[in-house]
């Protein structure tokens, strides 16, 4: 027995600190579930503006070591930044595709026992200075197939796995060039807000505030009370318009009004007249009359779109709490629009928000009277739209999973996670995007679908190549190569700005232009069976991988044929251009695309005359000041093509709302958006826009800076209207998604009204003060009536001081309340009047009920 034991202690003796070289799949779902996993940056000042500094830590809290040496597990994340660093401590890092990296155990890894944190540093591009520049979801798996996500990143609750952001080396994007961003803090809002306190408007001038603002309104004196005694008499060619306003009315409001068509007698009863009259404001569309008085409201549209309008100014004028009944004032409104063209773009391609979100955005859009919605539903990250003949293109294309096949499911990216229930999947089925485009007709809004190719398009070449291989191996060659978008014999190397290595579509193969053909003919009978037409098709264009098809067999072929106007390589995206517009002319539908999808370079715009279309729409997007190109959008119009002014340094919403990591989107394009930044937009001149460069110099000579004349605007009739961008790669929740509402309200306003302010050289007087008369209506009731429709839009975080003990604070948005803990959050009192809180720490936040709150920030 006394040998056996000493035996057995032996034994136990020479068992090595670390597990056997395999891991079992209980293993890692253990390991996976108690580890805990933090992602941060360490050094943004590490190589100038060319790369930063990262680390990952991992720290073993569970029963369960990882071996030394080689082994069958992989760690998988996803990076924004594509990591420069090969080997760490014995791991090898690995770049998969796009975001997602992975970390895999050498011959020299030490293990990692029960009890141990690995750290590994690496560098990677660029620079990192939010929270949500870092993805959550990472995962272990075995042998690159089962896998567990890591429960200390499975969470919206970013600060759970990224180390702080605090130091300055992090809070900046880089040194050299001086990173001059000021990052937001309560004092520096308080005295930026304080600033603009004095041109707050009374709130009763806030609820007579409507947005967008009218061109002409007259208030009388005297209010009307509006009840459901009230009755609606329309004109008959407006059943649909009053169909939708008093749903709105019962909905919204409690009131419950009868309506009939005009040939049938009100009496003597109170009643709103609606009515169509085409020689209102000199005949131009959409335009209204409203005029609210005693026991008659009269609502006349230049066409029934105006009348819609008017109805939405009148709704405008409702307090947020109205039930039942209104006071109303008297008011006569004469109004029209500044640009036919007032849209919203919405990418869902990068993460679906589900279906209720796209009506809930076009039920807002329709209040603010904008009436394009530009709809981002393909990308590399996802196709968004059931088409029935290719059914591959939703069922693969619109879910990421861990498939490294990509046979089931597209290969995750942006914080998804290995599980198809992850975030960001799904799709639209045909039946609801029919009914889409019926809910966005009553509300006359027109839906403009992007087809994302030949960039961009890994979603849909990924299920296309699914496609051919489940096709193939039923022994349809035919079928397979039907609609196939990639060259299996292509070796070019390229390689995105995202990351992707293999998202162009080939331009030389006749199957991509059958299958831009089909997806069209789908898209058209959807709008057909919606009672709409298929306007206008975007099919993107834009950031093409430089190297794309310079190695590929069927590109060489078209190279050496005579005659077909394509010699090489840089030829070849006019060429797709050229198809396709073709294409979409002999069906009538007018082609859309970025601005850089029809530039030969930064100057030289694509041959206009080359396209039969009428109508060639081109979304001006870069305008970075330094970068030279934003005279594009003039270059442009110059040159026929119809120009819609989309500019990132003021109209691309998924932007953080502030320089503050805790600020939500990425900030390529300038450091924060602003409501106040893109309500001061100016779409007449878009050189006036020039603020800042990109490290936050102020810009005093915009040519200078450009190093070269700028052409001026000679064919202004070619810019159709302007609209804001929403990208969604770091919003994954429609709760997150209804942040940037407030900013899309700005666009609303300055697509609709020219202020006075406007001009090359802004009156800033006159903008403060339309600014705050604006906030003043948001405050008010704006953001109460979305919080009713189901919107949780942001709010601004508070600025405030404690000087010698006495607490003031202030908010953006005038009449929010703000309000203090001076218990850390474990009671909230709303502020009033400056307050004594001595030298306690002082948390801030805004309210505006009691689920819609600012983040908070502190004092002290």
């Amino acid at each position: 027995m006394h040998l056996r034991k000493t035996i057995l202690a032996t034994a136990l003796l020479a068992t090595p600190l670390f597990a056997n070289a395999k891991l079992s799949q209980s293993d890692i779902k253990q390991f996976a579930a108690q580890a805990d996993l933090k992602f941060g940056v360490v050094d943004n000042f590490h190589d100038n503006d060319g790369g930063y500094i990262g680390k990952i830590q991992l720290k073993n809290t569970s029963k369960v070591a990882l071996p030394k040496g080689e082994s069958n597990w992989q760690l998988y994340f996803h990076s924004i930044r594509k990591v420069k660093t090969p080997e760490a401590k014995g791991i090898a890092i690995e770049h998969v595709n796009g975001d997602l990296h992975r970390l895999v155990p050498t011959k020299a890894f030490a293990g990692l026992a029960v009890g141990e944190t690995l750290a590994l540093e690496y560098e990677a591009a660029a620079y990192i200075v939010s929270y949500s520049d870092v993805m959550p979801r990472a995962f272990i798996s075995l042998d690159n197939k089962d896998a567990e996500v890591f429960a200390s990143t499975d969470t919206e609750d970013l600060k759970q796995f990224v180390l702080p952001i605090v130091e300055e080396r992090q809070l900046k994007k880089f040194n050299t060039p001086k990173d001059l961003s000021v990052i937001a803090d309560a004092q520096n809002r308080h005295a930026l807000n304080i600033k603009n306190e004095k041109y707050t408007p009374s709130q009763e001038d806030a609820l007579k505030r409507i947005i967008p603002k009218p061109l002409d309104v007259d208030f009388s004196r005297g209010e009307v009370t509006l009840s459901s005694d009230w009755v609606v008499s329309y004109q008959g060619s407006l059943k649909q318009e009053v169909n939708v306003l008093l749903d709105d009315l019962s909905k919204l409001y409690g009131l419950k009004l009868e309506a009939n068509a005009d040939h049938i007698s009100v009496g003597k009863k109170p009643h709103l007249s609606l009515k169509v009259d085409n020689s209102i404001q000199s005949g131009d569309a959409e335009s209204y009359h409203l005029e609210i008085d005693k026991n008659k409201i009269t609502v006349v549209g230049s066409d029934n779109a105006g009348v819609f309008y008017g109805l939405q100014s009148l709704l405008a004028l409702f307090p947020a709490d109205t039930n039942g009944s209104v006071e109303l004032p008297r008011v006569e409104i004469k109004d029209s629009p500044r640009f036919s063209y007032r849209g919203m773009h919405y990418d869902n391609a990068r993460n679906f928000h589900g279906k209720d979100a796209m009506f809930k955005l076009v039920e807002q859009m329709a209040k603010y009277k904008l009436n394009t919605l530009h709809w981002h539903f393909s990308d590399d990250e996802g196709w968004r739209l059931e088409i029935p003949s290719l059914p591959e293109l939703a069922e693969i294309g619109g879910v990421r999973c861990f498939d490294l096949s990509e046979d089931s499911c597209l290969l995750t990216q942006l914080g998804t996670g290995p599980h198809k229930d992850g975030s960001g999947n799904g799709y639209l089925t045909k039946d609801d995007f029919v009914e889409l485009l019926k809910f966005a007709a009553a509300r006359h809004i027109k839906i403009i679908p992007e087809v994302e190719s030949p960039g961009h398009a890994r979603a849909s070449i990924k299920a296309m190549e699914a496609r051919y291989r489940k096709l193939m191996k039923a022994g349809d060659e035919v079928g397979a190569k039907a609609y196939l978008l990639s060259d299996p014999e292509d070796k070019s190397k390229y390689i995105t700005v995202q990351n992707y290595t293999d998202n162009s579509i080939n331009a030389c193969m006749d199957s991509s232009y059958n299958f831009m053909e089909k997806v069209t003919y789908e898209l058209q009978q959807m709008y057909r069976e919606a009672g709409v037409r298929l306007e206008n098709l975007h099919f993107g264009g834009d950031e093409v991988g430089a190297g794309s098809w310079t190695n590929s067999p069927a590109c060489q072929k078209m190279f050496e044929e005579a005659g077909n106007g394509v010699a090489g390589p840089a030829d070849l995206k006019p060429y797709f251009t050229q198809r396709v517009a073709k294409m979409l002319a002999k069906r009538g539908i007018a082609p859309g695309a970025w601005e850089d999808g029809l530039m030969y370079d930064r100057v030289n715009t694509f041959n206009r005359e080359e396209f039969p279309n009428p109508v060639f729409t081109a979304n001006a997007w870069d305008n970075i000041w330094e970068w030279g190109v934003a005279d594009r959008a003039y270059r442009l119009a110059n040159n026929d093509y119809q120009v819609v002014l989309s500019h990132g340094t003021h109209l691309y919403f998924d932007h953080p709302y502030e320089a503050h990591p805790e600020e939500r989107g990425y900030y390529w394009a300038t450091r924060f958006i602003s409501n106040e930044k893109a309500f001061g937009y100016m779409p007449d001149n878009v050189y006036a826009n020039a603020d800042f460069t990109r490290t936050g110099e102020v810009i005093k000579n915009l040519e200078d800076l450009v190093g070269r004349p700028l052409p001026q605007l000679e064919k202004p009739e070619n810019i159709l209207g302007m609209q804001g961008q929403v990208w969604s790669e770091t919003i994954r929740t429609e709760d997150q998604y209804s942040y940037v509402v407030p900013t899309r309200v700005a666009v609303a306003e300055r697509a609709w009204y020219k202020a006075p302010w406007e001009g090359e050289k802004p009156d800033a007087q006159k903008r403060a003060k339309d600014w705050m008369t604006f906030s003043a209506a948001l405050g008010t009731k704006e953001l109460a009536k979305l919080a009713k429709s189901g919107v949780k839009a942001n709010l601004d975080v508070p600025g405030g001081e404690v000087n010698k003990g006495t607490l003031t604070t202030s908010v953006a948005t005038a009449y929010l309340d703000v309000e203090y803990s001076v218990d850390q959050g474990k009671s909230w009192q709303t502020y009033q009047q400056p307050v004594n809180v001595g030298d306690t720490q002082v948390w801030l936040r805004s309210s505006l009920n009691d689920q819609v709150k600012s983040r908070i920030t502190t004092i002290n």
